[in-house]
Order: structure tokens, then C-alpha cells, then sequence
């Protein structure tokens, strides 16, 4: 009979969520979960770490401990290959480090997936999570692009039992996967493999629930669930509805559909009277005509709109599928499908192709990643390579010892100086809202200081994603208010130049400087990592491809490189501040009199 798995906790710990709920009420929510009679409890995942240390209150290491003292079931933890739980691959050394402290913080089955489903990746992983006595699920991703998906991901699957996993998941990130598809590869992965074979999926209009159900029909052992709120919300599959179906049809999974009923309770006290997170029709709608997942496509309508561009959405998301293509239709979860996005921004509105490159496409098409499941084309490859220059060579591991050392006082344990490595500067208030832990006279402000960032984060939204100009809060002494600034309508005509003016070159001031502007709307970092030297200062010589800085958007880093050899004159941005598209980041003036060209 198959089992169910439930995301519920993973769920409540990442975004759109990520703070919905006081973690008392978390914890007694896993204890009526943990009698409910589930293979195990998905608690946490990359999007649970990226929103533990955005929102700087408690460690991801902590809620899962806290999880594990309060559960008898097995709790589980989702992977992305050699990239974790971020955007950037790690060393050997670090996957073994980072495997090792999740199976002590309470880990019992790890489910890694590789975003490019080259199971070569998993190998340093899998290894880890067999030392440490855990169980290995390996997860294979179904993104529909090309026909023979199904044969595709079935040779992978031939390739798994080797590297000690103890079962294959099918992971369904787009909500694509039709039910006669599911149960096709059901048996193709199951035969290929010799394995059991799982199952998460997602998918509006029923489809999810469908899917499972045809799965479990075909001999699916297992079908990853949330609690009806979630699965409503989310577009998951409800644990309520398919456990019921599964009995009806004689595949009892053993749930007590009482106790999801009393955890769908707790939930819909805390989410239940406000939308989470709505993503508009016609988002939804292009998400799926275009087989992509909802959250990526809302990523990026958000930045169109951020840029004043919010009716290029359908130009874009055609790119990005044009960008998948001479990729070699790598599968789009994540951090793929946002590297892939960020260069579709990028060409509509630079208006020009591979002009400027994303330093992650980048290293995707040259391998640094993995290897795509189709050919790369070999005329964007040689396009990158003129724009780039060679190929990036394979990042240094992280010196976890040397950034202990500098980080002397910050990260007290190996767990902190996990989150250091992954994470950098965005780690550090967390990092220090524990250190501060105790401290009497600091525990009140402690306790104010992320209610009052949530706040301002919100009207910073309010702000973006309406027609208000200027939004301003008094609360407990502190005055906020978040000014829309003036910003230009895309295609709108400049100025007009005064009578007897010639018209000014859009990148160049009348000293003849060069303007160097955000491709991106993003966050301007100077250095590499913290506690690094700035790659350029005020006054330096720069030449052709060198990086000035890097824009952090959609969770990766991408380098901005100089385009002409000249001196930088000023520097516009603060660090670690926010940038808006066309926004001018540098000033450089070419040196020996040679103009920039445009």
C-alpha cells in the first residue's frame, strides 16, 4: 500500500508564508501531524533557510531541532544536489559538513534532487548521507520541453541505485505533470531502476490530485501531501482528499484523516481570512500554457512591474523558453529557472541578446554546473564567449576555517558557520540576534527589531505593487515613510533638449563619462563576500570584462563588468543597497581621450 509524506512544516517555513505562524503553534501543529500516521515530515528545505536568515528571528537549525524533540516520525530535509539549500554549488568538504550537522540537528531522510538532473552531482551528497546512516531519496525533475521526457528521465533513474538510494522521486516543480504521464513514468523509472518510486507533485484544477492518484495506480509507493488550507492555497495535493480517494479505490495509506482535519484547523486560524500570496489569474493562466512554476513567472511580473514593464510579461516568458532551448532545455527547477529568467529579463529589456550575460548562465553553459540533458547551441556558446571572455573556472571551496577566523565572535558553531558560508552578509543579523540572546538589555529591542523590518517590508510592497506614491507608519517611536521615486514609463519619450542643445547620448554625461547602469532591478554589493576588498574604488583603471560589482536579484549574483577601459570616476550606490533597472551604478571617463563605445 503506498505511504504519504507531508510538506505542511516545509511549507509553513518558506515563502509566501515564512512567519505565519508563532512557532509554539508550529510545534503543537507537528505533534497532531506526527500522529497522523505519515511515511515522515518534510520540515525544511532551501526556501526555509533563505527565509530563516532574511527574517533574522531563529536559526532553520533550531526549528528543525525543535521539530525533532516534539515527533516520533521521521522528519525530513529537500536538496538541491551540490547547490544545497542555495544558488551557488559547494565543495565536497562542505556537502559533508553541511549532511553531517542536519543528521545531528534531528534529519532522518534526505531527498536531493540535482536542478539539472545530471546525477553525477549527487554522488558527494548521496555519499554523505550514507555515512551518516540517513536515508538517501533521490529525486529526478520533470520540466517539460522537448518530447522524450519520459525515456530521458528513466536513464537517469538507471543510474541511481549505484550511489545507495533508497528510493527515486518524481518532482513536478511546474505543475505539468498530466496523470497519464505520471503513471508512464511511474513504471519507466521503476523499471529503469529497480527502485520504489514517489511522487510530488503540484498543479491547479485538479490536476495534482489526478496525477497521484493515476501514480499510486501504476505502483507509486509513495505521494508527498499538505493539510487542505496549503493544498488549496498552494496548488499541492490535499493529504485529506487523496488519503480518502486511496481508501475508496482500495489503497488504504493508513492516514487518520481525523487529525489532518484538527492540523488544517490550527492552519486556518493563522492563514485562513487573508489571500497568501495571490497570484493573479493571469499569471497562473501563462504559468501553465507555458509549463513553467507559478512562483517563477510571479518573480518575474514582479520585476517587469518594478521597471515600469509590467506588459512585457508574455515577450519575456517567450524568451525564456527560446533561453531554455539553446541551453539544452535543462529542467526549470531551482536555482535553474531563475538564471534562465534573469537573462530573459535581461534581452527584453536591454532590447539586445546575450549583450550582457549573467555570470550563473554563464557558468551554466560551460559546465560549471552539470551537464544539460540536451546539446547546448554552440552559436550562443560562442556569443558568451566573445561577450565573457574565457571560461569561468571552477569556484575555490569555501575556506570554512578561514572564515571562522574572521568571523571570530559571530559564528560560535559549526551551524552558524554554515549559514556564514551559504548566506554571507545576509546571515550576519541572524547571527548576531543570537549572540545577543541573554543579554537583558538588549532583549526587547531584539524581540521589536524583525516585527518592525517585516512592517517596513511591507509598505516597501504596498509601495511597489500599487498606484500609491507614498506610504508613512508611526509605531512605538519610530516614524517610516517609503517614497514611490519619480520613475519614466517604458517606451516614454526623454525630454526634450533646449532650444540650441544637441541631444545627450543616453549612457554618456556632458564630461564625456561613461555610465555604467543596473541591467537589473537587484541589491549592489561591492566585494565578492563579506570582509572582502571592493573589486573597484574611486580612481581606479579598469579594463574591458573587468567586474565592477555584483546585483544580487531572484537569489543569484550576477557580475557587472566594464565594457570600455577607463577610470572610475564616482560610485553612485552604496553597498548592499537596492537598485532600480537603468539605475547608474558608475561613472568611468576613458582614459587617453578614447571615447566609450555605444
Amino acid at each position: 500500500m503506498p505511504r504519504l509524506v507531508d510538506t505542511t512544516l516545509r511549507l509553513l517555513g518558506q515563502e509566501p508564508l515564512a512567519g505565519a505562524m508563532p512557532t509554539a503553534e508550529l510545534l503543537r501543529l507537528a505533534e497532531i501531524l506526527d500522529s497522523a500516521g505519515f511515511a515522515y515530515l518534510e520540515v525544511s528545505g532551501g526556501g526555509c533557510f533563505d527565509s530563516a536568515v532574511k527574517r533574522g528571528v531563529e536559526s532553520p537549525w533550531e526549528r528543525i531541532r525543535a521539530l525533532k524533540a516534539r515527533t516520533q516520525t521521521p522528519l525530513a530535509l529537500a536538496l538541491r544536489g551540490r547547490f544545497l539549500v542555495g544558488s551557488r554549488p559547494v565543495g565536497v568538504d562542505f556537502v559533508r559538513r553541511f549532511v553531517a550537522t542536519a543528521a545531528d540537528s534531528g534529519i532522518d531522510v534526505f531527498r536531493l534532487h540535482d536542478p539539472l538532473n545530471d546525477v553525477s552531482n549527487l554522488r558527494e551528497a548521496a555519499e554523505a548521507i550514507t555515512d551518516a546512516g540517513r536515508e538517501f531519496d533521490a529525486g529526478l525533475v520533470y520540466s517539460p520541453g522537448r518530447t522524450g521526457e519520459t525515456e530521458t528521465v528513466a536513464e537517469r533513474a538507471g543510474r541511481l541505485p549505484e550511489l545507495g538510494a533508497a528510493r527515486v522521486l518524481i518532482h513536478d516543480p511546474s505543475g505539468s505533470l498530466h496523470p497519464r504521464r505520471a503513471a508512464e513514468l511511474v513504471e519507466a523509472v521503476r523499471d529503469a531502476s529497480g527502485l520504489p518510486v514517489g511522487l510530488y507533485c503540484q498543479g491547479a484544477g485538479g490536476t495534482a490530485l489526478a496525477a497521484a492518484l493515476e501514480a499510486v495506480r501504476a505502483g507509486a509507493d509513495l505521494i508527498a501531501t499538505a493539510v487542505y488550507p496549503l493544498a488549496l492555497t498552494l496548488h499541492r495535493v490535499s493529504g485529506e482528499s487523496v488519503a480518502r480517494a486511496l481508501t475508496w479505490l482500495d489503497f488504504d495509506p493508513g492516514i487518520d484523516i481525523d487529525a489532518l482535519w484538527r492540523a488544517a484547523e490550527i492552519v486556518d486560524e493563522h492563514i485562513g481570512d487573508e489571500p497568501v500570496a495571490p497570484i493573479p489569474p493571469r499569471v497562473a493562466t501563462r504559468a501553465a500554457q507555458h509549463s513553467l512554476p507559478p512562483g517563477l513567472v510571479a518573480a518575474l511580473d514582479l520585476h517587469l512591474r518594478q521597471s515600469a514593464a509590467g506588459d512585457r510579461i508574455d515577450e519575456v516568458l517567450d524568451e525564456l523558453v527560446r533561453i531554455r532551448a539553446e541551453a539544452g532545455w535543462p529542467p526549470l527547477a531551482a536555482p535553474i529557472g531563475q538564471i534562465l529568467a534573469s537573462q530573459a529579463l535581461i534581452h527584453v529589456l536591454s532590447a539586445s541578446r546575450y549583450q550582457t550575460v549573467v555570470d550563473e548562465l554563464r557558468g551554466l553553459l560551460t559546465g560549471r554546473f552539470g551537464s544539460p540533458p540536451a546539446e547546448i547551441d554552440e552559436t550562443v556558446l560562442r556569443a558568451v564567449h566573445l561577450v565573457t571572455g574565457e571560461a569561468p573556472t571552477l569556484e575555490p571551496e569555501v575556506d570554512l576555517e578561514g572564515l571562522r577566523q574572521n568571523a571570530a565572535g559571530l559564528a560560535a558553531s559549526e551551524e552558524e558557520l554554515l549559514l556564514l558560508a551559504l548566506f554571507g552578509e545576509a546571515a550576519e543579523p541572524l547571527l548576531q540576534a543570537i549572540r545577543g540572546r541573554g543579554r537583558r538589555d538588549e532583549t526587547g529591542a531584539a524581540a521589536l527589531e524583525p516585527a518592525r523590518a517585516e512592517r517596513i517590508r511591507e509598505l516597501v510592497r504596498i509601495v511597489q505593487e500599487s498606484g500609491v506614491n507614498e506610504v508613512t507608519i508611526e509605531d512605538a517611536g519610530m516614524r517610516v515613510t517609503v517614497r514611490r521615486g519619480e520613475e519614466r514609463a517604458a517606451g516614454a519619450p526623454a525630454p526634450e533638449p533646449a532650444d540650441g542643445e544637441p541631444p545627450a547620448s543616453p549612457a554618456r554625461s556632458a564630461t564625456s563619462l561613461m555610465r555604467v547602469e543596473a541591467p537589473m532591478v537587484g541589491t549592489f554589493y561591492r566585494a565578492p563576500e563579506p570582509g572582502a576588498p571592493p573589486f573597484v574604488d574611486e580612481g581606479d583603471i579598469v579594463v574591458p570584462g573587468q567586474t565592477l560589482c555584483i546585483l544580487e536579484a531572484m537569489k543569484l549574483m550576477n557580475e557587472i563588468k566594464a565594457d570600455v577601459e577607463g577610470q572610475v570616476k564616482s560610485i553612485l550606490v552604496e553597498n548592499a543597497q537596492p537598485v532600480e533597472y537603468g539605475q547608474v551604478l558608475f561613472e568611468l571617463e576613458p582614459v587617453d581621450g578614447r571615447p566609450p563605445v555605444f
